[in-house]
């Protein structure tokens, strides 16, 4: 993320089921999600501590409790490539509870033969959860990888499979 001043960015905390999330907004536009502090501030440099919009801390609640399927929080992705956002941007297609393959991905973007570089891509996604890039696995069915751990990614999708309708 950029080190230049865009606005008032800040983060606040979240305790979920996976850990404490530090979660990054400008203003009240969400910008990152991460899985650790030290993610965090290796990330933005300076970085303080401010309130996320309740409406937001309401939405991560209703989402770990299995009642939020679709996230309404606006974001805005301060970095990435123009591939990389099309392939952030293209999680939104995944509905909640089921799963996609990186091929699949691949093809949605019009790169049929990047796979790779959309599993690349979606390590560095920066809004994980709300782009929902834990419901990206395998053609053969295996979860894949997870830039915060695979038991996080297993237990995100767990936590939707057993809430989907």
């Amino acid at each position: 993320m950029p080190s230049r001043s865009l606005g008032s960015i800040y983060y606040d905390t979240f305790p979920s089921p996976l850990g404490i999330l530090y979660i990054i907004f400008m203003d009240n536009a969400l910008v990152g999600i991460f899985f650790s502090h030290d993610d965090l501030f290796k990330t933005i440099k300076g970085v303080r501590k401010g309130k996320m919009p309740d409406s937001f801390r309401q939405e991560l609640m209703d989402y770990f409790d299995g009642r939020l399927k679709e996230f309404k929080q606006e974001f805005i992705l301060l970095r990435g490539t123009d591939f990389e956002r099309s392939v952030w941007l293209a999680l939104k297609d995944v509905p909640y509870g089921e799963t996609r393959t990186y091929k699949w991905l691949a093809e949605r973007v019009g790169r049929p033969g990047a796979v790779r570089a959309v599993g690349r891509s979606l390590s560095k996604n920066p809004i994980p959860i709300v782009l929902p890039c834990h419901r990206i696995i395998e053609s053969d069915g295996s979860i894949g990888g997870y830039s915060s751990g695979i038991e996080k990614k297993r237990r995100l999708l767990n936590l939707e499979y057993f809430n989907s309708d």
